[in-house]
């Protein structure tokens, strides 16, 4: 597991390495790609979600292992436990948490942790 925070104040800390999300960050969700469901520099010819954003949701993401290896074209890309809205709507199939929630369940995971969603 790995993740993505974009820097602002102090550095999350999580048992695993988190890269800074930089404005040309993007996650391919194009089936078609052979990149699909895999970090990718913007702009790119295939569909992406673009990892910087204005709203605070990818802050802190946690890459989460679905459909990563092995990756099945069409079974579902991006999918991320990152910071919850604020009036904690629903999310395109990711989990989220307020931001300093997230942090605190990061800061408590052990490395070999196994995050099970139901």
């Amino acid at each position: 597991m790995g993740g993505f925070f974009r820097p602002k104040g102090a550095r999350p800390f999580a048992p695993w390495p988190l890269r800074v999300i930089r404005e040309a960050d993007g996650w391919c969700d194009d089936p078609r790609a052979p990149v699909y469901n895999r970090p990718v520099p913007l702009p790119n010819r295939y569909s992406c979600e673009k990892l910087w954003r204005n709203d605070g949701l990818y802050d802190l993401v946690l890459v989460l292992d679905y459909n990563l290896w092995p990756r099945r074209q069409g079974r579902g890309s991006a999918i991320f436990l990152h910071c919850a809205r604020d009036d904690l709507a629903p999310t395109a199939g990711c989990i989220a948490l307020r931001p300093n929630d997230l942090r605190k369940v990061l800061a408590k995971l052990a490395r070999d942790a196994v995050v099970t969603v139901r």
